[in-house]
């Protein structure tokens, strides 16, 4: 099996619940971006070099929680996971594909935890990220054995880039160069490659797409 977008069938289900899964990943994508941005104009001088999640709140010892920026980007943060969670179980429906499933499935709970324990709850806070950010890009790794020639290439392509950018950050700490952006800039390169990847990949799920 090759990794980048397999020869062989995954098909093994009904594919009933592809347009369905598409739809849902879609509208994930779409709702974690505009919910983002909705709340970082609410934030009080807020920066993009700030976390992400410093739009829920920051952490402690002296967390700051601004409204309406928190409840809104808690919100965002657990009907994007949900959402994602029932595009999963149609794709899985469709697809029958647990090597991509299963990944993806544990993301999308991720997610759902990064809203339900905002920054102050730690470490739950950290930890659901952490999970976040690492099934994330292995999720677009994956997919690249699965999904069809040239988005295999892109997938894998994205996936990689947001590991490697997590890694920079995780062992070179403080001497990593992408600091240049802050700590919110270096996060972002792990989170969008994800989201934009959902987007596309539920355009391709829409668009009749099929396991390689």
């Amino acid at each position: 099996m090759s990794v980048l977008g397999s020869d062989s069938s995954g098909a093994l289900g009904d594919g009933s619940g592809r347009p369905i899964a598409g739809a849902s990943l879609f509208l994930a994508g779409a709702v974690a971006f505009m919910g983002i941005i909705t709340a970082e104009v609410l934030y009080p001088g807020y920066s993009t070099r700030q976390d992400i999640s410093d739009l829920g709140s920051t952490i402690p010892p002296n967390p700051v929680v601004h409204e309406p920026s928190s409840t809104l980007f808690n919100t965002t943060m657990m009907v994007t996971g949900l959402l994602l969670l029932v595009g999963v179980y149609f794709l899985h429906r469709a697809w029958q594909r647990r090597d991509l499933t299963i990944p993806f499935a544990l993301f999308g709970l991720a997610v759902f935890f990064v809203g339900l324990f905002p920054g102050y709850r730690m470490p739950w806070h950290g930890l659901a990220a952490m999970v976040a950010f690492i099934s994330g890009g292995l999720t677009l790794v994956l997919a690249a054995r699965v999904v069809t020639r040239p988005f295999a290439y892109l997938s894998a392509a994205l996936g990689v880039l947001s590991l490697l950018v997590l890694a920079s950050a995780i062992f070179l700490d403080t001497a990593s160069p992408l600091l240049v952006m802050g700590r919110g800039g270096v996060e972002r390169w792990v989170v969008y490659p994800i989201l934009l990847w959902i987007l596309a990949f539920g355009g391709y799920l829409l668009g009749d797409g099929e396991p390689a």
